[in-house]
């Protein structure tokens, strides 16, 4: 029961197995957004710009830091440069050399069919090429325990 409880304290909904990140920031090369408690499957898993970034060509990849290394969810995502209120970089989980996919302002993506196991006390992180991102965002995840009690904390 303690799980469900951190769950929910962290911004997540266990029972529904969505976590999101606590508040929209600026995306900053090697921030954790998402830190897993036993192994999960990550069935989604995007970005949403809150506030519009400048001309900087910043690039997005998502990336995971376990206790036996780190590994890449993504190859980097096409320039984030001026990216609108509403844009979304969007994980393509069928291959881990796929890269995101940025959608238009409307938010709207598409999400194909593929899942990636994660292990236990790792840490899903942001490689933000370029540099800093000007716009703030915010991240959310949909996945489903791949063992009893694991969960997902939003950072």
């Amino acid at each position: 029961m303690a799980a469900v409880a951190s769950a929910t304290l962290s911004g997540n909904d266990p029972s529904d197995h969505v976590a999101k990140s606590t508040t929209a920031a600026v995306m900053v090369n090697g921030d954790t957004i998402f830190t897993t408690v036993g192994d999960i499957l990550i069935f989604g898993l995007a970005s949403e710009c809150y506030t519009a970034n400048n001309a900087t060509a910043s690039t997005l990849q998502y990336q995971v830091v376990s206790a036996t290394g780190t590994s890449t969810i993504s190859a980097a995502s096409a320039s984030l440069a001026n990216a609108a209120i509403g844009v979304s970089v969007v994980a393509q989980l069928g291959a881990l050399a796929n890269a995101p996919t940025v959608t238009a302002a409307s938010g709207v993506g598409v999400f194909p069919w593929g899942a990636v196991r994660i292990p236990s006390g790792s840490a899903i992180k942001l490689v933000i090429g370029v540099g800093s991102t000007t716009g703030t965002w915010r991240h959310y995840l949909r996945y489903e325990p791949f063992e009893a009690g694991a969960y997902v904390v939003a950072v």
